[in-house]
């Protein structure tokens, strides 16, 4: 039995369904909701999606815009198997999308009933602790998997990083090869936030289209959206995986001179913040159980079922719409 069409069209990134009808939904939900238009709005988004990281960034707006300030959600089979949980009778379940399949449920900690939580529960999802010098080198094997060469290379404290794209095959559809280079003077900490913040330029599209990778073309955001855009995606990253970056200052920076945020596109953020998280499996996401059909992979499921891609990056774009400079 399979999934209707309509619902897998929510899943670009991994079921290679129209990016246009995806965006078409996706961008209505958001407008509909109303909830992100001011500054204040935008940045508590960010911390919630921060604090539910046992679910993929857009998944977490999803339980966002359904119940703000829920302190901790997760499906039924994690209530039972993770904490010896279950819901209510009476319980509201919360709807969030996955591919492949029919929309997931899941349960508002208020909703369950069983054993007592451990104080750590709202951790229970942390992958592991700091970044170290072995994780960059693990990070720069699966960026070149992706064909992102990432150098390692000597200089200043103000120059953290670039991305660029190095070379494009013969053909239109032939794959597109990208050097990034990060600061190897920095510390470990230091070096994963710009590798987040140069992925998150290629994500979100400012190096232009990319059909392998599952890029669209952005070329045409400003200079400050395009910052705000990266800087975005290598706050979530870096927060929702214990590491911390001066993005958070940015953020407050470029808020205190836009009153509204109309002018980034949300989704666009949260997809390429959640494909960073699966390509370097760098959370461990809620589960459910496997639909009664053939198994499918889930976008909550394990990263090693979905691995897309990852960035960061500190600095301005070039007018060349293909090359970030160094910062």
């Amino acid at each position: 039995m399979t999934a209707p069409v309509a619902q897998a069209t929510l899943f670009p990134d991994a079921d290679g369904v129209d990016e246009k009808t995806t965006r078409s939904l996706l961008d209505h939900l958001l407008t509909e909701s109303k909830l992100y238009k001011t500054g204040d709005a935008y940045k508590a988004l960010l911390a919630f999606i921060v604090r539910m990281r046992n679910f993929a960034p857009f998944n977490a707006m999803l339980i966002h815009i359904q119940k703000p300030g829920i302190r901790f959600a997760a499906s039924a089979h994690d209530w039972a198997f993770r904490f010896g949980r279950s819901p209510k009778q009476d319980a509201r379940p919360l709807l969030i999308l996955r591919p492949f399949g029919p929309v997931a449920l899941v349960y508002d900690i208020a909703d369950t009933e069983g054993r007592e939580l451990p104080e750590s529960v709202l951790h229970a999802f942390i992958a592991k602790g700091p970044v170290q010098d072995s994780d960059i080198t693990r990070y720069r094997n699966m960026m070149a998997n992706r064909k992102i060469s990432c150098t390692l290379f000597d200089g200043g404290d103000g120059n953290a990083g670039s991305i660029r794209c190095e070379r494009i095959g013969p053909k239109p559809d032939y794959y597109r090869y990208y050097e990034m280079a990060v600061n190897r003077n920095h510390s470990a900490a230091v070096k994963f936030s710009t590798i987040a913040h140069e992925l998150a330029h290629l994500l979100l599209g400012h190096l232009g289209k990319d059909a392998h990778l599952n890029i669209p073309d952005r070329r045409g955001r400003t200079l400050d959206q395009r910052e705000i855009e990266a800087e975005s995606v290598a706050y979530l990253i870096c927060k929702r995986n214990g590491c911390d970056c001066n993005s958070e200052a940015y953020i407050d920076a470029y808020l205190k001179t836009h009153t509204t945020v109309d002018d980034l596109e949300i989704y666009q953020i949260m997809r390429a913040a959640g494909q960073i998280e699966a390509l370097l499996g760098l959370t461990a996401h809620t589960r459910y159980e496997k639909p009664s059909s053939v198994s499918q992979p889930s976008l909550d499921s394990t990263p090693t079922q979905a691995m897309l891609l990852k960035e960061h990056t500190h600095g301005p774009l070039r007018n060349d719409p293909q090359c970030l400079p160094p910062d």
